[in-house]
């Protein structure tokens, strides 16, 4: 493997862990019934952001 695809694989591990976090804080703050918070508000805008990022890979054939 080569220096860049660890490179990427790595990243790729960081971006799905990230969102695994992202999601797991908002079914938290959903469960404290803090829906209406800014908090949460910015949590959707993380999750947006890397379901994007992670849909690019797919579509590329990167990840399955």
């Amino acid at each position: 493997m080569t220096q860049r695809q660890e490179q990427f694989e790595k990243m790729l591990q960081a971006i799905q862990a990230e969102y695994e976090t992202t999601v797991s804080k908002m079914e938290k703050l959903k469960a404290e019934d803090k829906t209406k918070t800014t908090t949460y508000k910015q949590l959707i805008g993380d999750k947006l952001r890397l379901q994007n990022m992670l849909s690019m890979y797919r579509i590329y054939g990167l990840i399955d």
